[in-house]
């Protein structure tokens, strides 16, 4: 890329923001979420069967006890696979896209406004990436849903069988977009607060904590900046996203086939959406959300990209 002549947002960081830099932060996306997503395999399991049976499963000690105990140690894994592959895709799209969209707006807001906006633009980006995320996460993440929360032995486990059946049983799941304007509300939401309040906080810290010019701390500094920074911005997503995400569980019961969205809250109500689970999901989110943003940045600081936000 030629250095322009007038101020481009792509030109800010410490690289330039080219094909070769949004490729990179794609695959720093896939590192990021593809593996801490499986990683927590087993809090999800006992989250997802915590929100569709509440009165079996209660808390998350005894939710996996009761699982190892009723299907082995597997049981606690189940739906690794697609786990791992949805969420892959996912985070190659909403951090990749992220860094796209976010220097689009910057540009076509022009240096003045992105400082004073510089918030709103945060969250039209992240939200335009994860609009784009969850078409490709969707069938995975039902795939996910079904082989978590279905009873042992009424629906397969193994990765390719789970999909095989899934694409058979369409007109009852809904596969492959059944649960898409679900997952919307929950992952957009979630990833509108992940990726505001990571750099806001991020913001906050250089500049109330470390004052000197970001690039003057140590690699090791910056990134335990991003991990505590990424682990309080989980915080906030899991309470702003847990009532969509309940509901994407609960549509994947067999009980739920044909109900709407509506019914399924009138049913259950909505504190039982916004709370079965919460503190299992504050838990696992929190952590997740944190290592993934140090995954991110290690990525990026390791190719000498630099690290996300600042001042």
């Amino acid at each position: 890329m030629s250095i322009p002549t007038k101020w481009d947002a792509r030109y800010l960081g410490p690289v330039p923001h080219d094909t070769s830099y949004y490729s990179k932060c794609m695959l720093g996306g896939i590192l990021a979420c593809g593996i801490t997503h499986a990683g927590i395999t087993p809090l999800d399991v006992a989250k997802c069967n915590m929100q569709v049976n509440p009165q079996k499963y209660k808390g998350l000690g005894p939710s996996l006890s009761l699982i190892v105990k009723e299907e082995g140690g597997k049981g606690i894994w189940k739906g690794f696979g697609p786990t791992f592959v949805g969420y892959s895709l996912q985070g190659m799209f909403k951090y990749g896209l992220y860094e796209i969209f976010k220097d689009m707006y910057m540009n076509a807001a022009g240096e003045e406004a992105t400082e004073k906006y510089k918030g709103a633009i945060w969250l039209a980006g992240s939200a335009s990436a994860e609009f784009v995320a969850d078409i490709a996460l969707c069938p995975l993440e039902m795939t996910k849903v079904k082989i978590q929360t279905s009873p042992a032995g009424t629906f397969p486990v193994a990765f390719g069988a789970a999909l095989s059946e899934m694409s058979k049983l369409k007109a009852e799941t809904r596969y492959p977009f059944g649960s898409l304007v679900p997952l919307w509300s929950r992952q957009i939401p979630y990833t509108m607060a992940k990726f505001f309040f990571f750099e806001k906080i991020v913001q906050l810290f250089y500049t109330h904590v470390f004052t000197n010019p970001k690039e003057s701390y140590s690699k090791s500094t910056q990134l335990g900046v991003t991990f505590a920074s990424g682990y309080l911005a989980g915080v906030v997503c899991a309470i702003v996203s847990h009532p969509a995400d309940s509901m994407v569980s609960l549509l994947g019961k067999v009980e739920n086939k044909g109900k709407s969205v509506g019914q399924i809250t009138s049913e259950v109500g909505f504190a039982s959406l916004a709370t079965k689970g919460l503190s299992t999901r504050v838990l696992m989110i929190g952590t997740l959300t944190g290592f993934q943003w140090w995954i991110y940045d290690t990525f990026k600081a390791s190719l000498g990209m630099g690290t996300t936000g600042g001042k």
